[in-house]
């Protein structure tokens, strides 16, 4: 389901969920550990940039905790898969901050037994930001405060 703070609703799709809202394992630290191609639909067509974070929802020692956060995406009709690892992107200008995975996406993972919600959030920034690439998702949501023109969430459940 996409969320939006604006009247053209963006909404954020992908097949690393199944029909069940499970991830599927290749993207998840017990499978591949891969990023997903995330899928945009009604994108404000005056987005200079693109952010995404991926966030578990239900940490039992912090209550919730980033597992990625990237920036300064080309904006377009999805989030490439399998964003690599690094801090900057050279080809791309794709930044990678620090979360739990260091400058990298780092998939759901929660102890055996145990099952954990984890929320995708996808800005449509105003701006391209300038954080350094060891920017924790604190910076990272003050840097955005007023240059959100929209966003959208996409969850699933992990164990």
């Amino acid at each position: 389901m996409g969320i939006s703070d604006d009247s053209t609703t963006l909404t954020v799709r992908s097949d690393c969920i199944d029909s069940d809202g499970r991830f599927r394992t290749d993207f998840t630290g017990r499978g591949r550990n891969i990023s997903p191609k995330l899928r945009l639909d009604g994108l404000d067509p005056s987005t200079r940039t693109l952010a995404v974070t991926l966030e578990d929802l239900t940490h039992p020692l912090f209550g919730s905790m980033a597992h990625w956060i990237a920036w300064n995406i080309p904006p377009g009709d999805s989030i490439p898969a399998a964003i690599p690892p690094g801090r900057v992107n050279p080809s791309t200008g794709i930044v990678q901050g620090t979360a739990y995975g260091w400058h990298r996406y780092r998939g759901p993972k929660p102890p055996q037994g145990m099952t954990h919600t984890y929320r995708f959030t996808v800005h449509a920034l105003d701006c391209t930001l300038t954080l350094p690439s060891r920017t924790r998702l604190a910076g990272f949501k003050h840097a955005v405060e007023g240059h959100v023109l929209q966003w959208a969430v996409l969850e699933g459940i992990y164990e």
